[in-house]
C-alpha cells in the first residue's frame, strides 16, 4: 500500500480519526522561475544542466543579483528549496574570475560539512576546473592540513574548529586569510543561545584578522524558517543584511496530522503512552514499505523504540538492519553509514533524536513521525520537512505526550498553523562569554589602546581587567597576551562544560572499544553507575564512571528494563538587577544533583525498582526572574495547599514560557519554593537554562502580567475538574483542590 491509500484509509478509519485533532493538507505548488544573469560564466550553468538543474528559482536569482552588488544576505526558505546553490554560485563564480580568491564554509556540524561537500565537489568535477575544496575539522588527518591551509579554495569547517584550530594559528593561514571573499554560514536558525552566542563573537574575532590581514569578506547566511531571520543574522555578523525570502522551489501535496492518544482514566485525564503509539503509527508505516524518520525527544526514547522496531522486522537470524537508530554520541562512521542507507533506499525506517533535524540529504522520504511535540514552531516545521523533499505526497504525524505543552498545542491547532515561527535569542556580550573571548582575541593578536571587539560593549574595561588578572600586559597603547596557557582550548561553544565523556564497550577484556560520547551534563543521568546504557537497541550494564578520567566504563547485558535518574535543583541568590511590586530580576546560582534512579520496564513503563547515584553536584550562575506571593494571601492557605498551588502555577507557567518567549522548553526552567530562602515567602522562580544568561528570564520579567493572564485563561477555560497534565497538573500530583488554589494564586498575583 502506497503513502496516498494508507492516508486514504486512515481517513476513513473511525477508531483512528477520533483522536485526530487536526489535519491539514498543503496541496503541491509549482516552482517560479527566473534567468541565469547575463554575466555569469557560462561553465556554471552547463555544469548545473548536467545534474538536471536548467533554470534559476525565483530565490537563487534574488542570491545571485545580492552577491553582484556586493552585499551581504539571508536567503530564508524552507527545506530541500536549493538553498546550497545560493552560496555555491555566488563563491565558485568568484573562484573563476580570480583564482587566488578564497571562501570559508562553517557548518554547525561535521556531518553537514561532509554533506555539502559532497554536494561542491559534485559541481566543481563537473565543470572540470582546478578549485580545491577542503573539509578542515578534527577528522583531517594531520598530513593534510598543511595543503588546505596553503591550497585551499573552499575551506570547510564548524565553528568550533574555527574557533580553537583556525583563528589561534591565524599564521599559518595568511593566505585564506589575504584573499577571503566569502564566509558562509549555514543553518544559522541552529545559533541560538549559548551556541549562537559564542558563535557571534568567534566571528568578531575572525573579522578582526581579516582587517589586519587586509581582507573584507562578504557574507552570505541561510536559515530555515525562523521569525527573526535579519535580526539574527544582524546579531551574528554585526552588520547589516539583506533578506531574501521569496522561496520559488516547488513542493508536493503534505499532509500535518495531529492525534492526540486516548485517554485510559478520564478523571486524571491520563492519555494512553506517547512511545506506544509513536511506535504504533511507526509499525503501521513499517508494514505498508513508507520509507519513514521518527524524530524523539531524547536519547532513552530513540533506543527504547529502536530496539521494539528491530523486533518487529527481523528476520530469523536476527537481521533488523531496516531499522536503524541516530542520535549523538553515535561514531562517525556509524552516522554515515545510516545517512548512506538512507539515500540508498536500504533503510526503511530510522528513529533520530533532533540530530538528523538539520538539512544533511537522507533522500527522499515520505513520511515523519513526531514523538511528542519538538519544542518550538520552528523545529516542528524543520523536522517534518525530512520528509517530501523530492516532490510526491508525503505525511507528518505528530503524536503528543501527556506533556502540558504537547496537550496546549493538540488541542490548539490553529496556535501552530497560524502562529509565524519563533525568534531565535542570543546575547553576544553575555559577560562570562565575552570575556572568554576576549582572552581569545588578545591571544590572537595584541589590542590597541581604544579598539573594541567589533561591536561589543565594554572594551576598555574588559582590558583592564584583564590586565589586572595578569592574564595581559600593557606596553604602552599595546596590550599584550602574557599568560601561559591556550585560551582557545579551555572554552566550548556548546555547553559551559568543556569536557565529553568518553564510554567504552568492555565486554571483551582484551579488546575495549569506544561506542560513543556523552556531554558533561547528560553523564550524571544517563551514565551513573548501576545505569542500564542503550546503543542501537542493545543493552550495556555502567560498570564503572571514572568521572575525573573523563570515561564510562559499559558491559553488554540482556534485562527487560531501562534506568531513568531523578535530578534535584536548588537556587541561591547572588545579586538583585531589578525590583518592581512583587516581581524582581537578578542573578541565581543554580546547584543540579543526581541523587536516585528507577528501573523502568520496557513493555509497560512500570517501575521495577531504584538505586542511589554518588556523584558530585554541578553548579551554574544565570539569570531569573521571581514573584514573591504576597503574606497577607500565603496566609489564608494551609500549608499542603500552598504547595499545591504553587506546583500547579509552575505547571501553567512551564507551559506558556516556551510560547511566549518564543524558545525550546530546554532553554527556560520554572521553579517554586513554598518558603524560598532568599525571599522568606513563596516564590516563583523563572530562569534561563544556561550559564550567565541569555535574555529569557529578562524578558519573562517584563511581561510577566501577559504570562500570569494567560495562565488564568487556561486554569477557566480548561474543562477538567480538579486538574489535569494540560492546565495546573494531573489531581494525582496537584491534590483535589490544587486547580482551584492555583487560581487563587495568580488572580492574588494579578492584583
Amino acid at each position: 500500500m502506497n503513502l496516498s491509500q494508507l492516508l486514504e484509509k486512515l481517513k476513513n478509519d473511525p477508531f483512528f480519526m477520533e483522536n485526530v485533532t487536526a489535519w491539514r493538507t498543503v496541496p503541491a505548488r509549482p516552482a517560479s522561475y527566473a534567468p541565469w544573469p547575463e554575466d555569469i560564466d557560462r561553465r556554471l550553468p552547463d555544469a548545473l544542466a548536467k545534474h538536471g538543474v536548467t533554470q534559476l528559482y525565483t530565490h537563487q536569482a534574488a542570491c545571485l543579483e545580492a552577491a553582484r552588488n556586493g552585499e551581504d544576505y539571508v536567503v530564508v526558505t524552507p527545506t530541500a528549496s536549493g538553498k546550497t546553490l545560493c552560496y555555491n554560485i555566488p563563491v565558485l563564480s568568484a573562484i573563476l574570475k580570480n583564482p587566488d580568491a578564497r571562501a570559508l564554509y562553517l557548518f554547525p556540524t561535521k556531518a553537514l560539512s561532509a554533506d555539502q561537500v559532497s554536494e561542491l565537489y559534485e559541481l566543481i568535477e563537473l565543470m572540470q576546473v582546478d578549485v580545491k575544496t577542503y573539509t578542515y575539522d578534527g577528522d583531517t588527518p594531520a598530513a593534510a592540513r598543511r595543503a588546505v591551509r596553503q591550497a585551499g579554495h573552499v575551506v570547510v569547517t564548524n565553528p568550533d574548529m574555527l574557533h580553537s584550530g583556525i583563528l589561534p594559528q591565524h599564521t599559518k593561514w595568511v593566505k585564506l586569510f589575504e584573499n577571503l571573499q566569502y564566509i558562509i554560514i549555514d543553518e544559522i536558525h541552529s545559533y541560538r543561545g549559548i551556541f549562537g552566542s559564542n558563535l557571534a563573537n568567534v566571528l568578531r574575532r575572525l573579522l578582526r584578522l581579516c582587517e589586519f590581514y587586509g581582507s573584507h569578506p562578504k557574507f552570505i547566511l541561510c536559515s530555515a524558517t525562523i521569525q527573526n531571520p535579519k535580526e539574527l543574522a544582524e546579531t551574528l555578523i554585526g552588520r547589516s543584511v539583506k533578506l531574501i525570502d521569496n522561496n520559488g522551489a516547488p513542493s508536493g501535496e503534505k499532509h500535518y496530522i495531529f492525534y492526540n492518544p486516548p485517554v485510559v482514566n478520564q478523571q486524571l485525564g491520563i492519555r494512553k503512552s506517547v512511545l506506544s503509539q509513536t511506535q504504533s503509527i511507526a509499525a503501521m508505516l513499517l508494514k505498508n514499505h513508507v520509507q519513514s524518520i521518527v524524530f524523539a525527544k531524547s536519547r532513552l526514547q530513540v533506543e527504547v523504540m529502536t530496539r521494539q522496531l528491530k523486533a518487529m522486522v527481523a528476520d530469523p537470524l536476527g537481521n533488523s538492519g531496516k531499522v536503524r537508530g541516530y542520535r549523538g554520541g553515535y561514531l562517525p562512521h556509524e552516522r554515515r553509514e545510516i545517512e548512506k542507507g538512507l539515500r540508498s533506499g536500504q533503510i526503511d525506517a530510522v528513529i533520530s533524536t533532533n540530530a538528523l533535524e538539520l538539512g544533511i540529504d537522507i533522500g527522499a522520504l515520505e513520511a515523519c513521525v513526531l514523538c511528542g511535540y519538538p519544542g518550538t514552531i520552528a523545529s516542528t516545521w524543520q523536522q517534518s520537512g525530512r520528509a517530501g523533499r523530492r516532490h510526491g505526497v508525503s505525511a507528518t504525524f505528530m503524536v503528543a505526550s501527556s506533556n502540558a505543552l504537547d496537550q496546549f498545542i493538540v488541542s490548539h491547532p490553529e496556535y501552530f498553523f497560524d502562529q509565524p515561527a519563533e525568534n531565535a535569542l542570543l546575547n553576544p556580550d553575555n559577560l562570562y562569554i565575552l570575556l572568554n573571548h576576549f582572552k581569545c582575541a588578545a591571544y590572537e593578536l595584541p589590542f590597541k589602546e581604544g579598539e573594541a571587539l567589533g561591536n561589543a560593549m565594554g572594551s576598555e574595561e574588559m582590558l583592564d581587567y584583564l590586565c589586572d588578572s595578569n592574564i595581559l600586559r600593557q606596553v604602552g597603547d599595546t596590550y599584550h597576551w602574557c599568560a601561559e596557557d591556550f585560551p582557545a582550548s579551555e572554552i566550548s561553544l556548546r555547553t559551559a562544560m568543556t569536557e565529553n565523556y568518553l564510554i567504552m564497550d568492555i565486554t571483551d577484556p582484551a579488546r575495549p572499544r569506544m561506542v560513543g560520547e556523552m556531554d558533561r551534563f547528560t553523564v550524571p543521568m544517563l551514565l551513573h553507575e548501576n545505569a542500564i546504557y542503550m546503543h542501537e537497541g542493545q543493552t550495556y550494564q555502567v560498570e564503572k564512571l571514572d568521572f575525573d578520567a573523563c570515561k564510562a566504563f559499559i558491559r553488554k547485558v540482556n534485562v527487560d528494563y531501562y534506568t531513568d535518574a531523578d535530578l534535584n535543583v536548588s537556587l541561591s541568590l547572588l545579586d538583585i538587577e531589578k525590583e518592581e511590586d512583587n516581581a524582581f530580576f537578578g542573578e541565581v546560582k543554580v546547584t543540579a544533583l543526581v541523587k536516585i534512579f528507577k528501573k523502568m520496564r520496557f513493555d509497560n513503563n512500570e517501575n521495577v525498582g531504584f538505586g542511589p547515584v554518588r556523584l558530585p553536584e554541578t553548579d551554574m550562575h544565570t539569570a531569573a526572574a521571581w514573584m514573591t506571593v504576597p503574606q497577607e494571601i500565603a496566609c489564608t492557605f494551609e500549608k499542603d495547599d500552598l504547595q499545591s498551588s504553587m506546583l500547579g502555577v509552575a505547571n501553567l507557567l512551564r507551559i506558556l514560557c516556551p510560547l511566549y518567549l518564543m524558545c525550546s522548553p530546554r532553554d527556560i526552567a520554572v521553579s517554586y519554593q513554598v518558603k524560598c530562602p532568599f525571599t522568606n515567602a513563596p516564590t516563583l522562580i523563572i530562569y534561563d537554562n544556561c550559564p550567565g544568561g541569555i535574555g529569557l528570564s529578562e524578558k519573562a520579567f517584563r511581561m510577566r502580567r501577559t504570562l500570569l493572564t494567560h495562565a488564568l485563561t487556561l486554569v477557566n477555560d480548561c474543562p477538567c475538574e480538579g486538574g489535569c497534565p494540560s492546565c495546573v497538573g494531573p489531581v494525582g500530583e496537584i491534590g483535589s483542590r490544587g486547580k482551584q488554589m492555583a487560581k487563587a494564586i495568580l488572580e492574588a498575583l494579578l492584583k
